[in-house]
């Protein structure tokens, strides 16, 4: 999966804004307000990749199961993970799965009505 498709899949969830708080080439997606999954585009020290929020329990299988998929470094290591889009090893399936759970973490946590009515959105 490219950066610009989990850019695509991220903007069509529910409510799903886009920003570039960190600068360019570094945009987060946002819904309800927080983040809940972040582009980086490749540099000379790393390849594209992805940050996305998740469960501590998943988090840990995610990394068993996908060398491409480890703990993002800055963040409470086991509520993100960092897959890198360089190859092929993380299915397009896969990839999927982790954006939208990341998307339920985020939503979970926001009040009930919100929490309520974006679910109906994203199973209409």
């Amino acid at each position: 999966m490219t950066p610009e498709d989990i850019a695509e899949l991220a903007l069509s969830l529910p409510e799903v804004t886009e920003e570039e708080p960190y600068g360019p080439n570094r945009p987060v997606y946002k819904v309800g307000g927080s983040i809940f999954a972040m582009l980086a585009a490749a540099t000379r020290s790393h390849p594209d990749q992805v940050t996305v929020k998740c469960e501590p329990p998943l988090a840990l299988h995610l990394c068993e199961q996908h060398a491409a998929v480890r703990p993002w470094y800055q963040g409470r290591r086991w509520h993100w993970l960092t897959v890198r889009l360089d190859d092929d090893t993380v299915p397009d399936e896969d990839l999927t799965d982790m954006l939208h759970h990341a998307w339920d973490c985020v939503v979970a946590d926001l009040p009930a009505a919100t929490r309520d009515r974006l679910r109906t959105l994203r199973h209409e």
